[in-house]
């Protein structure tokens, strides 16, 4: 099912996020869908070599989450394919029945595992949101017509609402929803007051957006994300909530009563949320029950 259909009800969506692995054997991540995500949210992203590190494809496995059931959002960069590769792999999803799509650029090769792989970037974000509109228009990108009936998406993007940079992001998003974009997902936001003042600006577009969660695992990789991934702050008290008791962190009960706090704060002012949880699976019920959802 179409995310748009679910926003179109007034549903608040709930999507979660999965990597595939490095290999071809996913009997245990669809194990852990099965057991913790099926039944509890509506969709599944899954990552396309995340961090410019090689994995399984993104388009694979979203249509192994398909053939058990659960409806996948393919999740497609720009850095590793030219455009002609890029709609061919969104002919493939239509073939598979993958109806929701998230646009991304993609990070750069030299963040990754295989640093001297030469990046693509044929295309960015808003001209890839371009394209997939131009083949549900029937043609390719260069004209040509498409055989047969045109594809039909449910197309989304990203947006940073904790970037320093506000207005930045809002004309990003702009540009976005003006390519094709239906909804967003947003960066990881540990600053519920930064992000309800971003939704008060947002709200004009008219576009749904799901907050984005990033379970926070411990202190080591809150500190890295401050140092290292653009538009992400986590506050000092909560680094210090991660230091109060070890034992608890270690445990990751620390992370779902923040992850759950955030939820409960932030989702009168976004139209559902996306939990990130990084091979923590398994904490997203609890993180659902205790945010009331």
């Amino acid at each position: 099912m179409k995310l748009t259909e679910l926003f179109q009800r007034g549903e608040f969506v709930v999507t979660a996020e999965v990597g595939p692995p490095k290999g071809f054997h996913i009997e245990h991540l669809l194990h852990e869908v099965e057991t913790y995500l099926k039944g509890r949210i509506h969709a599944i992203n899954v990552t396309d070599n995340q961090s410019s590190v090689m994995r399984l494809g993104s388009l694979a496995m979203c249509k192994a989450l398909k053939d058990i059931g659960v409806d996948a959002i393919f999740q497609i960069t720009c850095r590793d394919r030219n455009r002609i590769a890029l709609q061919s792999d969104i002919l493939s999803a239509a073939l598979f029945g993958i109806e929701n799509l998230l646009c991304l650029t993609g990070d750069h090769t030299t963040l990754g595992d295989n640093p001297q792989a030469k990046p693509v970037f044929d295309l960015d974000s808003v001209s890839l949101l371009q394209m997939v509109g131009k083949l549900e228009s029937g043609e390719d990108m260069a004209g040509n017509p498409l055989d047969g009936e045109a594809p039909s998406f449910c197309k989304g993007a990203v947006v940073s609402p904790c970037s320093d940079s506000v207005d930045v992001q809002l004309a990003k998003m702009e540009a976005k929803v003006k390519a094709g974009a239906q909804y967003f997902q947003t960066q990881a936001v540990y600053e519920p007051e930064k992000f309800i003042k971003f939704m008060e600006k947002a709200k004009q577009f008219g576009v749904p957006v799901q907050l984005g969660i990033v379970i926070p695992k411990n202190v080591g990789m809150v500190r890295y994300m401050n140092d290292n991934v653009a538009g992400i702050h986590v506050p000092p008290e909560m680094i210090e909530e991660l230091k109060a008791d070890k034992e608890k962190t270690k445990a990751g009960i620390t992370g779902v009563e923040i992850s759950a706090r955030i939820i409960r704060e932030c989702k009168d002012y976004c139209q559902g949320v996306h939990i990130m949880a990084l091979g923590w699976e398994s904490k997203i019920p609890d993180i659902l029950k205790l945010a009331g959802l």
